[in-house]
């Protein structure tokens, strides 16, 4: 029984989070306590949501490393905005930082999916163009708290039943992305086309266009993320979440989320996200470099991307794939 259970990537994870939960305390007395785990999971929050976005990529077979340049350009701009016309309301704001971040997904998905050119080449080319418009728009220029209103601050930071609204924020968007991942067609759809493109065809799904959706999701989540990291942070400049993409490909890399499409769970990306929440919270902790930091994260990842190498006997949600084999001993027989 215990054996079954650890053949699953989401239960291995758990138990890996609470070792090291357990191994940190033991050297740092209270780091396991509720307030801080709280405050971990508050810190990860926005790492999550874009990780969730990164997922929804991958699993059609491509990546978005735009993301964070996404929430630098989004990010800017409301806070420019918020400074600019303080009367606006806070909801407002947030509808068109969600907008613009959609629009620049929706941007890379025509790209992908209307001229065929590579997920990886089109979001390395967008990545440097938001960054850029995101200082032409700004010319350089931060905008700092003292700029913006206090709700726009402070929302973010309301706590509701001991936990911050950017942690309950974090939480609805896991809940909204595993019904549209587990109980929709766009879900089944976007397994499908990174899984078995060419089942997917055969079956009526059109592989492009779910791949645009999911850079629609990717981008959307973004300009979400572009309100939180301004607001929790008090500040909007040019290098906002700068190398922050690789985090969220090394979340979901190491949640399980195969490369290759298809394979993944939004509980595999939440735990990934989590678990580098947890070493980057508790290595300072313990007086480790930040260049040993580093290293060992891409260890860490490293790590992962072998054992999902290996891992051959989870095949994941391949759709079509057992009624095809089934069909094909049909044909034989």
């Amino acid at each position: 029984m215990v054996t079954q259970l650890f053949k699953y990537r989401e239960m291995l994870l758990v138990v890996i989070i609470a070792v090291l939960l357990a191994a940190f305390s033991a050297r740092s007395p209270g780091f396991a306590r509720a307030g801080n785990l709280a405050n971990i999971f508050n810190d990860t929050s926005i790492l999550i949501i874009l990780a969730l976005g990164q997922m929804t990529v991958i699993l059609t077979k491509s990546i978005d490393l735009s993301v964070a340049a996404n929430v630098a350009f989004t990010g800017m701009a409301i806070g420019m905005l918020n400074a600019g016309y303080p009367q606006l309301p806070l909801i407002l704001i947030i509808l068109v930082a969600i907008g613009i971040g959609a629009v620049l997904g929706a941007i890379n998905g025509l790209f992908v999916w209307k001229l065929n050119i590579p997920s990886i080449v089109v979001t390395l080319g967008t990545l440097t163009i938001y960054r850029g418009m995101a200082f032409v728009l700004s010319g350089g220029t931060w905008v700092n708290a003292h700029q913006m209103t206090e709700p726009f601050l402070q929302t973010p930071r309301q706590l509701v039943l001991g936990l911050p609204v950017l942690g309950w924020t974090a939480i609805i968007v896991m809940a909204l992305m595993y019904l549209v991942i587990s109980r929709t067609f766009l879900g089944r759809a976007i397994y499908a086309s990174g899984g078995n493109p060419t089942a997917a065809v055969y079956a009526g799904i059109d592989v492009g266009r779910t791949r645009f959706f999911a850079f629609v999701i990717s981008g959307t989540l973004a300009g979400l993320c572009a309100y939180l990291w301004v607001s929790r942070y008090a500040v909007a400049y040019v290098d906002i979440a700068a190398g922050f993409e690789l985090d969220t490909v090394a979340a979901c890399v190491i949640g399980g989320i195969s490369t290759l499409g298809g394979i993944g769970s939004v509980a595999g990306a939440v735990l990934g996200a989590l678990f580098l929440g947890v070493i980057k919270n508790a290595l300072p902790v313990i007086n480790i470099s930040p260049f040993a930091q580093m290293a060992i994260s891409g260890s860490v990842i490293i790590a992962a991307v072998i054992f999902n190498a290996r891992q051959e006997r989870r095949r994941g949600r391949i759709i079509l794939r057992d009624r095809g084999a089934s069909e094909q001993i049909e044909v034989t027989a």
